[in-house]
């Protein structure tokens, strides 16, 4: 999935949109905990969710401050970052980690854009920053655990 998040022309509609992000991410995590075997896999899966958790908190605080609505929960994205977790769930753990690698690579790609993006003060900026090496780091175990699964 390629997502435009970061291309937005407003400050206020680009964290709207890392909302939305966050909460598709974060249904996809509650998906990939309760279809995976290894404990350990369910284990880091968890600390990751709670850093998109995390990353709702600081975005939300942000919409506010700006007198943005705040969304509570994804939009129709959700199904294509669940159901791909789902699917590759039927092939085993390391297909599973790796349907959540590709959905983080949008996460990585939005962050990315969004510490670039020329409306973002420098707060703001700070905070997408420690985001996108959360994501990173996301996708590094995924990819590094799925290949050794």
């Amino acid at each position: 999935m390629v997502t435009t998040v970061g291309t937005e022309t407003t400050f206020p509609r680009l964290v709207r949109n890392l909302l939305l992000l966050e909460h598709d991410a974060i249904a996809a995590y509650e998906q990939a905990i309760a279809r995976l075997d290894n404990p350990a896999f369910k284990q880091q899966i968890a600390a990751f969710r709670s850093d998109h958790d995390r990353h709702v908190q600081e975005l939300t605080r942000i919409a506010d401050s700006l007198g943005t609505e705040a969304p509570l929960e994804g939009d129709a994205k959700k199904l294509l970052t669940t159901g791909k977790v789902a699917l590759a769930s039927l092939l085993g753990d390391s297909a599973t980690l790796m349907a959540m690698r590709s959905n983080e690579e949008d996460t990585i790609t939005a962050y990315e854009r969004a510490c670039q993006h020329s409306t973002v003060p420098a707060e703001a900026r700070r905070l997408f920053e420690q985001a996108l090496q959360d994501e990173r780091r996301h996708h590094a175990w995924m990819d590094q655990t799925a290949k050794a699964a």
